[in-house]
């Protein structure tokens, strides 16, 4: 993993985004340092805020046993939204965080404590992005409006969790997660346990996955007193994992089963599907960690996005038979 990062160039590229990534090589020269604020050239985070959303678009797709031209556009507009949301959200941790980031290695780079953006400017930029995401979410029916607007809470809290909690990864969860209830309202017009076992399942998931993330900085938070999950388990972190990893699974399953019910075993056992192919992929994950070296945590951290989508495909495939 070593020769995908590199350090920070003078033309500001980030610490730890993927070399020749396409901001820094493509986008016009104006344009970066607000593209790196909502981490446009770090894509894994967008993945992960979406795939929860197409997670309750499809399951939702398949309870109904079709896919309209509507669900098309709530995972189309997911993806859209997902890119704007999470530019917000990444925008005004940024902000918040900005002095803490200065006194980490792996985060000084960043256009804030760097210099690249001003706060005033980046409070500008996060607005702006969460304005064209309400264009799109009007679209998606009373129901997720109701649900986009009170994802902003969570949102909100999560930058500050890291200072009160040796949990933030829970607040995370809540936040990252929350698509899974949004595009499953938006597709069936209501909320019932299906999603809220998805959502439940998408927190453990993201308590496996930003806890292997958390160990990038573990050394730095302990010396400017920052809290996590990593710090919490050390060398118990493993044994936390295959928890996480448990309960993500179980609850999927449990999600696919109550949406399911009045389907045909097929399209359930297809469905199921997704907690499994899932689960073997957490637990690849699991027999290559190393807590200790950071390339790899950074490394399986992003492979979560194909962990991600191997429970999406399945989901997909169960809406069509």
């Amino acid at each position: 993993m070593t020769d995908e990062r590199t350090t920070p160039e003078t033309d500001g590229q980030v610490f730890d985004a993927v070399k020749g990534n396409w901001v820094d090589t493509l986008a016009p020269a104006w344009t970066r340092p607000y593209l790196r604020l909502s981490r446009a050239d770090r894509p894994v985070g967008t993945w992960l805020l979406l795939i929860p959303t197409w997670w309750g678009a499809l399951l939702a797709a398949s309870a109904a046993g079709e896919m309209t031209l509507r669900t098309v556009w709530i995972l189309i507009g997911s993806a859209i939204g997902a890119f704007l949301m999470r530019g917000a959200g990444c925008t005004w941790n940024d902000i918040t965080d900005r002095h803490i980031d200065a006194s980490v290695a792996r985060t000084k780079s960043r256009p804030i404590p760097s210099g690249q953006v001003s706060v005033k400017r980046a409070l500008g930029w996060m607005g702006l992005q969460c304005l064209l995401a309400f264009f799109i979410l009007l679209t998606f029916g009373k129901l997720a409006i109701v649900l986009g607007i009170a994802s902003l809470l969570p949102v909100a809290i999560y930058p500050f969790a890291k200072r009160f909690t040796w949990w933030p990864q829970i607040f995370l969860g809540l936040a990252f997660n929350w698509g899974a209830l949004l595009a499953y309202a938006a597709v069936a017009g209501e909320i019932n346990s299906a999603p809220v076992f998805l959502y439940l399942s998408g927190i453990a998931w993201t308590l496996f996955y930003d806890t292997i993330y958390a160990h990038q900085d573990k050394e730095d938070d302990a010396l400017i007193g920052v809290k996590s999950t990593a710090r919490l388990f050390g060398d118990n972190t493993a044994v936390w994992l295959k928890r996480f990893l448990i309960v993500t699974v179980l609850l999927m399953a449990g999600a696919v089963i109550e949406a399911l019910s009045g389907r045909s075993l097929l399209a359930t056992v297809i469905a199921i599907g997704a907690p499994w192919g899932m689960g073997w992929h957490l637990v690849w994950q699991m027999t290559r960690l190393d807590i200790n070296d950071p390339d790899t945590c950074l490394r399986l951290f992003r492979s979560n996005r194909n962990a991600g989508l191997i429970a999406a495909l399945f989901f997909a495939a169960s809406v069509f038979v």
